[in-house]
């Protein structure tokens, strides 16, 4: 499995009615979001490119599951840090 990070680029959708968009890559975030609900969308359109087949349902549950998970156990955008490294033993 690839374990390089997903690239998004940040732009307005509003146009498009979307919040984010996995249809060509990198991927689309829509640029106005905030807290909770741009963790979501960062997930759920992540989770489109790594899962291609994904019904709609099954990919929105999961980034929902995800997204109160994370934010349950207290993640917030707030460190850049990236000294530790992840499961696959590697400094992103």
């Amino acid at each position: 499995m690839n374990t390089s990070r997903i690239k998004f680029i940040r732009t307005k959708l509003g146009r498009e009615r979307v919040w984010g968009l996995a249809d060509e890559y990198p991927l689309l975030i829509d640029e106005r979001l905030k807290g909770k609900k741009e963790l979501e969308i960062y997930i759920h359109e992540s989770l489109h490119h790594i899962i291609p087949n994904g019904t709609e349902e099954f990919i929105t549950e999961a980034a929902i599951r995800l997204t109160n998970t994370l934010w349950h156990e207290g993640y917030r955008k707030v460190d850049n840090s990236n000294s530790l490294p992840l499961q696959d033993g590697k400094i992103h």
